[in-house]
């Protein structure tokens, strides 16, 4: 994943609900491509990091081994701006699970303002080998493994009963850098 837009979670717990952060700084390119003499984070960024913050939350309930994607945003406001020295709380949690897929709600907080909300469908894709050319995953086994413990995930994520997340839990590769 070359854009991250959660810099780690602060939270996971499988099935229910997640929380991360994303700190934004004066020296991020993007806000100098957006308003150049008035950075400002795009509404579209903090929409993808309520997504992936979501996303890896819904594709955990499917053990990292099924197609999830981002199927529409059912409800999405935003509130104010988000400058440079700004952190943003996304905290995402499980509504509906379908057997296509999973509802959820996003909040996105700076500080105590709530920065946005979003409702967003998630859909679970079972593609046929012989009738589709869709990869059975979105990721590579070690780009995601990477990416989880870049992100925090296997640092706070617990299970329902509370025992700790592991990448063996998903079939996923250890690295002993990432431990």
């Amino acid at each position: 994943m070359r854009w991250f837009w959660v810099d780690r979670f602060t939270e996971f717990v499988a099935g229910s609900h997640a929380a991360g952060v994303k700190g934004v700084a004066l020296s991020d390119e993007y806000l100098h491509d957006h308003w150049d003499c008035y950075p400002v984070m795009p509404n579209s960024l903090i929409a993808e990091g309520m997504a992936q913050t979501a996303g890896l939350l819904v594709s955990e309930m499917y053990e990292f081994k099924e197609l999830v994607v981002l199927a529409k945003f059912t409800t999405l406001e935003f509130t104010g701006e988000v400058r440079p020295g700004d952190v943003i709380a996304y905290r995402a949690e499980i509504g509906r699970k379908m057997d296509v897929g999973a509802q959820c709600t996003v909040t996105g907080m700076v500080g105590e303002r709530r920065q946005a909300y979003a409702e967003i469908f998630f859909g679970r894709l079972q593609p046929d080998p012989e009738k589709t050319h869709l990869p059975a995953r979105l990721f590579d086994p070690d780009d995601l493994a990477h990416w989880l413990h870049t992100t925090g995930i296997f640092t706070v994520g617990v299970h329902p009963d509370g025992s700790r997340m592991k990448p063996s839990d998903y079939g996923l590769p250890v690295h002993s850098a990432n431990l």
